[in-house]
């Protein structure tokens, strides 16, 4: 009787770890305020990495130079396999939105915000990069990191940045 029921476990456990190996991440989720960038798939955490970003890190970016990170809906619409932060995605801000906004306060939104390893040159050496907030308002990850996200993610891939 066990001898029957092992086969029909194993198939099915081989089943949950092949759907769960080949979900698709259809989100990027960030938490400024928990330092934390969450991989999702279907409403469901693939998987968590701690984060670093702008030295203001509270509040949406508000103009170019602020080193804070934006907040609100975004696409990662590019990639980039070599960055002077190993390797990186581009985020999709300004939109609309913060155009408008930049041009009633008749400022420069600022741009090129981007999700990021950690720069190549060793200026923020991996064993206190994660400590604090360095970036001019990017995302930051560790190098390894970047590399399973490269992996997991496709560019148009939104990115919802809450505080």
């Amino acid at each position: 009787m066990i001898i029957k029921i092992l086969p029909g476990l194993f198939a099915l456990l081989a089943l949950v770890a092949s759907a769960h190996a080949t979900q698709k991440v259809d989100l990027v989720l960030v938490k400024k305020s928990e330092r934390k960038l969450i991989l999702m798939s279907n409403g469901e955490a693939l998987k968590t990495y701690r984060i670093s970003l702008g030295p203001r890190p509270q509040g949406h970016k508000q103009f170019s130079g602020d080193e804070r990170t934006p907040e609100g809906r975004y696409l990662l619409d590019y990639k980039r396999e070599s960055s002077r932060f190993y390797k990186a995605f581009h985020i999709s801000y300004p939109n609309e939105t913060d155009l408008a906004v930049a041009r009633r306060r008749g400022v420069n939104p600022g741009g090129n915000i981007l999700l990021h390893g950690y720069p190549e040159d060793g200026s923020e050496p991996e064993e206190i990069a994660g400590i604090y907030n360095w970036t001019n308002g990017c995302i930051a990850v560790p190098n390894a990191a970047m590399d399973e996200i490269f992996a997991e993610v496709e560019p148009g891939t939104p990115i919802d940045i809450r505080p």
